[in-house]
């Protein structure tokens, strides 16, 4: 097993219309304003950005993050991740009823040096705090789109 290789899924339930949903998901430099452990977006062109991020731990998590899908269509939005974290990041909505579900599902293997040192032992620890900062996502987005 390579302790510094991490899937995820997360499945949020928005009561919001899907487009609506995904207006928000895909203006990435936005999400500092609803998401707290987004710290800053760069954008260093229309298709990447540097994205700095901070749960609960007290580590920083900066990647370069570049577009490789967006499909309003299908509801993809799309990342490749280089940096910090090496891999990819989808979210994939679908219709739920009068809201959205958004899917949120991620592959990356860790490369800041810190984590890496903590692998074994903080892996349980690091999963815990991508879930938490994962549900304060879900709960600043629902805010956010109750306030727009």
């Amino acid at each position: 097993m390579d302790w510094n290789h991490y899937r995820f899924r997360t499945l949020w339930s928005v009561p919001a219309p899907l487009a609506e949903v995904y207006a928000v998901l895909e203006r990435v430099e936005d999400y500092p304003r609803w998401w707290p452990q987004v710290r800053l977006v760069t954008r260093l062109n229309d298709s990447t950005g540097v994205l700095t991020m901070r749960s609960l731990l007290p580590y920083d998590i900066t990647v370069t993050a570049r577009e490789a899908r967006r499909d309003p269509a299908t509801g993809v939005l799309e990342i490749a991740m280089s940096g910090d974290l090496d891999g990819w990041a989808r979210w994939t909505l679908t219709a739920d009823g009068a809201g959205t579900l958004a899917r949120y599902d991620q592959v990356v293997d860790v490369h800041k040096p810190m984590l890496r040192r903590f692998a074994v032992l903080g892996r349980p620890v690091f999963r815990v705090n991508h879930r938490l900062m994962m549900r304060a996502g879900r709960r600043g987005l629902c805010a956010h789109l109750e306030a727009v």
